[in-house]
């Protein structure tokens, strides 16, 4: 987690966005992206995926066709995005639940979308593993294992024992397998210790967990200190960090859309 890495979409992967997506399918999708450390936010207002696009030109972008726009009108942005420099490296995608051939043939052979139409089925499992495998082919995660957030605003928190005494620090970027902070008062840990006492406080829940010091780097004129997780961390613990992952990736993308003139 300390080592810095080349910021591309072949190292760190590319985020991953639905616009619109249908709310039946949205709630367990995004938690199982997630599981499978993908990087994913939804935009909910449709008219402004142009926004997006040039805000992430690096990103894949599955559109929910059946909401939102006419049929033609889709068919128009597709074409417009695909045109437009600032939104042309984008892997667009479509999500329906209709199975017309003649569709698929527009968006696939004639609109030729690098993420796929993906014809969604009524059981969400299949739709899914549908969608995995769409990622998977274009390589959203990069080279990277697991998925890594930067924190906001104090929203992540966490407090160690060691030796006897306590000291508070403030999440600077988590992952499920691992984390980096600052301390208000920095305990000198040294390399490789143990923190057996390790509470994180993820938008106000306490979650235990372990974990091994690893070193530490100047940021921003503080000494962050990264830590790795124990593989034993409870599964409850491991399940709030996700959450955490998918409300920070939501919120960061919202705060950023609302910089962006409507």
């Amino acid at each position: 987690m300390p080592d810095p890495v080349p910021t591309t979409p072949e190292t760190l992967g590319r985020p991953v966005y639905f616009v619109r997506p249908h709310s039946v399918l949205q709630e367990q999708l995004l938690t199982e992206l997630i599981r499978h450390e993908h990087e994913v936010a939804v935009l909910e207002d449709h008219t402004r995926v142009a926004a997006l696009l040039r805000l992430h030109p690096d990103s894949i972008v599955f559109l929910n066709i059946d909401e939102g726009y006419k049929p033609a009108e889709w068919e128009s942005l597709v074409t417009h995005l695909q045109k437009d420099a600032g939104s042309a490296k984008v892997r667009l995608g479509v999500l329906t639940y209709n199975d017309d051939p003649a569709l698929s043939r527009k968006y696939l052979l004639e609109l030729g979308l690098s993420a796929g139409f993906v014809k969604l089925s009524l059981g969400l499992n299949e739709s899914t593993q549908t969608i995995l495998k769409v990622l998977e082919a274009n390589e959203a995660k990069g080279r990277r294992q697991y998925l890594r957030v930067r924190c906001r605003d104090n929203t992540g928190t966490f407090n160690i024992g060691f030796e006897g005494r306590h000291w508070q620090g403030t999440l600077v970027e988590l992952s499920s397998s691992a984390m980096a902070g600052y301390f208000q008062t920095d305990p000198g840990l040294p390399g490789r210790a143990l923190i057996g006492d390790l509470q994180l406080r993820l938008y106000g829940t306490l979650c235990p967990a372990s974990a091994l010091a690893l070193g530490s780097r100047w940021q921003d004129d503080r000494e962050v200190r990264y830590f790795l997780f124990d593989p034993k961390t409870p599964d409850a613990t491991k399940e709030r960090i996700r959450w955490f992952l998918r409300k920070t990736l939501q919120s960061n993308l919202e705060q950023e859309m609302a910089e962006i003139p409507s």
